[in-house]
């Protein structure tokens, strides 16, 4: 994915290791944390996505690069050195959705509300004010 190089730089972000990073050129959206079974297995605890148009992203290193086909409809990409997981795609739709941890502070982007709330685990409870969805959004 190699796109978008005439647009101002927004963003950069990478793994732990370095052998996958990316650049943003274009608006990230706000941040969503995710409950559902997948992102608790796959984190390890609750995720926070970003996402941004396809065509603003730009993969700046990628040899740790792998994916994972996690459903019948999205696979999510994660370095194969370090083990990070990093994004998450669904086949169709015009976005990639990033980790907001891989993110390169500043970010400027905040947590807007919280996804598959109805799916989360019972370790944990969610005390904030933010937006809810049982599902999706």
């Amino acid at each position: 994915m190699t796109q978008g190089k005439d647009k101002e730089l927004r963003a950069t972000g990478r793994c732990l290791c370095g052998a996958v990073a990316y650049e943003v050129r274009g608006k990230l959206r706000d941040a969503w944390n995710c409950h559902c079974g997948q992102c608790l297995r796959t984190h390890g605890n609750v995720a926070a996505y970003s996402a941004v148009k396809r065509e603003d992203f730009t993969l700046t290193e990628e040899r740790g690069l792998k994916w994972y086909d996690s459903s019948d409809f999205a696979r999510r990409g994660f370095c194969q050195v370090c083990g990070a997981s990093l994004f998450w795609e669904a086949g169709k739709r015009d976005y990639i959705a990033v980790a907001a941890g891989s993110l390169d502070p500043p970010t400027g982007i905040k947590t807007r509300g919280h996804i598959f709330v109805a799916h989360k685990s019972d370790y944990y409870e969610i005390t904030d004010d933010l937006e809810k969805y049982p599902d999706g959004h």
